[in-house]
């Protein structure tokens, strides 16, 4: 075997063993994405569970309001399809991106809601209604920070399909970018004071 021919062999052998480390690499960082977004996915459905509660709870004080309730209740359906799309594909940046804007449509929404209720004080001294908001309160809490751990695992996910040579790897084999979730300010975390008054 001449010299010239073992060359080859080591570049191509070194070329096989980049690739595959390469595209395993691009495989488990998609699945830490996964891994997040379940983590997400876990407060957005209990949001989504409180949020009936509240409409209801709210719907004997706010009768004439019906409008801002089936808004808040047509915004929560559409959020929580958006959610269902994500989780079946949590790198896919289209559907993390609908779900971003479902999510401040329904935020919006609740906070039509919650400036509402300011005007009702009896609204705002209902015990379950501050249940419902502290509740909420605290999810959002913590959807914030499996927000973070989601979007920094969409950081190194872009960065390793982003870098060449991995990004022909990536493109080769579908390794699409994958878009982070933006935070919106949230209505409840700006009313929630208020509620509790």
């Amino acid at each position: 075997m001449s010299l010239q021919t073992l060359t080859w062999i080591v570049l191509l052998a070194v070329t096989i063993f980049w690739a595959v480390g390469a595209y395993n690499r691009l495989v488990r960082l998609k699945n830490v994405i996964a891994n997040a977004f379940g983590q997400i996915d876990v407060q957005l459905k209990r949001r989504y569970d409180l949020i009936p509660n509240l409409v209801e709870a709210a719907k004997k004080y706010l009768q004439h309001e019906r409008d801002t309730l089936e808004a808040v209740m047509t915004a929560r359906n559409q959020a929580r399809t958006a959610s269902d799309a994500v989780r079946s594909r949590p790198a896919n940046a289209q559907a993390v991106t609908t779900l971003a804007a479902a999510e401040q449509e329904l935020d919006g929404s609740l906070g039509r809601l919650f400036a509402v209720a300011e005007a009702y004080p009896e609204l705002k001294a209902d015990q379950t209604i501050r249940e419902l908001s502290e509740e909420l309160t605290s999810t959002e809490n913590k959807v914030t920070f499996a927000r973070q751990a989601y979007n920094d695992a969409v950081l190194d996910y872009n960065n390793a399909q982003g870098q060449f040579p991995a990004l022909l790897l990536a493109r080769l084999f579908g390794f699409a970018p994958s878009a982070m979730l933006r935070s919106t300010e949230s209505a409840v975390e700006r009313q929630a004071v208020r509620i509790q008054l």
